[in-house]
């Protein structure tokens, strides 16, 4: 093997999120394949599973938007002058601009700067930060096609797409969670028991889609269908008012009694196979849309508004799932469709997390096989 990489990986915190699974995914890659992996970030639970894989951390609030932040700058330059990687990849805007900024203080050998577009940012000068990259990794075409309208200046060639992807073995066609999981789930959420579960997972926040899944909800019970749904991973604490509005908005509807909110959890896989119905109901975008990926590979049928990543992963494996963002009305007969007649779904060979780790070690070492001095900020 050719001399091991350092690298290290920039994003505001290692809670929950694609990102963040994205951030582990490579660090444990780095680590099998003998590289030096580091990741500096606020913390989170997140922090103990990329210890277990043989990953540093350090403890860095690189994403708080407060000016506070900038004194980060000479910390983050101390680090890279202490550990020399030889990559610095940032994942979010502000962790991004800070390194920027640590980087253009550093004389001599500059470690090599990449970038990886995870959301349909609001396009503008904050935002381009992550353009700026020696090289630009897209989660998917939909987020490529953004960059590249909306920032016409950047090089195609530096833009390279690497899907985000699942691990087959994970999540299994046909999958089916054990007896003593399906009893511990229906003791934390017996309203759920009886019905057919509809699962939509995604963080507390006002553009997933959670109300537009309660109203889907009432408009099946309307229909004589016993559904019941989960919000997986919405019980964000900090989001009280927002989860608050989310209850009046059930019991306004009648189905207060047949919902449930969750944290965040590490069993997604068995939740998802557990489910009649994966819904992806974001009014925003996504850049990706991970979750449609798993739970097509574990053979569970998957009901979203056909735009951004979740519109490209539907028409690509389930375009019966594809619906008119907003289309309330399209979307209950939908999915009154599917859970009448539910689908059987064949093996999909989408893109996998090996191939995604792949890709982007490779990517790495070929950066890294350019000239290091002065690289990296230009």
């Amino acid at each position: 093997m050719s001399q091991p990489l350092r690298v290290v990986q920039l994003l505001p915190a290692l809670e929950s999120g694609g990102v963040e699974r994205s951030t582990l995914e490579i660090a444990e890659a780095l680590v099998e394949a003998g590289h030096h992996s580091v990741v500096a970030s606020a913390g989170g639970r997140l922090v103990e599973p990329l210890l277990a894989t043989g990953s540093t951390h350090v403890d860095l609030d690189l994403g708080r938007k407060s000016p506070w932040t900038l004194r980060h700058i000479v910390s983050l330059r101390r680090l890279f002058e202490q550990l020399e990687p030889d990559i610095v990849h940032a994942r979010s805007r502000l962790p991004a601009w800070v390194c920027w900024w640590a980087l253009a203080g550093m004389r001599g050998r500059r470690p090599h700067f990449v970038t990886t577009v995870h959301g349909l940012n609001s396009p503008g000068h904050y935002s381009s930060i992550m353009t700026r990259g020696e090289r630009v990794i897209c989660v998917s075409e939909t987020v490529r096609d953004y960059v590249l309208q909306h920032y016409p200046e950047v090089s195609a060639r530096k833009l390279q797409t690497i899907p985000r992807g699942v691990d087959p073995d994970h999540f299994s066609h046909g999958y089916v969670p054990d007896a003593e999981w399906r009893d511990r789930f229906a003791q934390d959420f017996p309203q759920l028991a009886g019905g057919r579960l509809l699962t939509l997972p995604g963080r507390g926040t006002r553009l997933k889609g959670h109300a537009e899944a309660i109203t889907l909800l009432a408009r099946l019970h309307a229909a004589g269908i016993d559904a019941r749904l989960l919000l997986l991973g919405a019980g964000d604490e900090e989001r009280g008012h927002y989860l608050d509005e989310l209850w009046d908005e059930a019991r306004r509807q009648g189905v207060a009694d047949v919902m449930a909110i969750s944290p965040p959890r590490s069993d997604v896989r068995e939740v998802l196979a557990h489910s009649a119905l994966v819904l992806q109901l974001s009014t925003k975008p996504e850049a990706f849309g991970r979750t449609v990926l798993e739970a097509l590979s574990l053979g569970r049928p998957v009901l979203g508004f056909d735009h951004g990543g979740v519109g490209e992963q539907l028409r690509e494996w389930f375009p019966q799932g594809a619906v008119p963002l907003g289309d309330a009305t399209r979307l209950a007969v939908r999915a009154i469709e599917l859970l009448r007649f539910p689908p059987r779904l064949a093996p999909i060979k989408g893109p996998t997390k090996a191939a995604m780790q792949a890709s982007t070690l490779a990517l790495y070492r070929e950066v890294a096989g350019h000239a290091l001095v002065g690289a990296g900020h230009g």
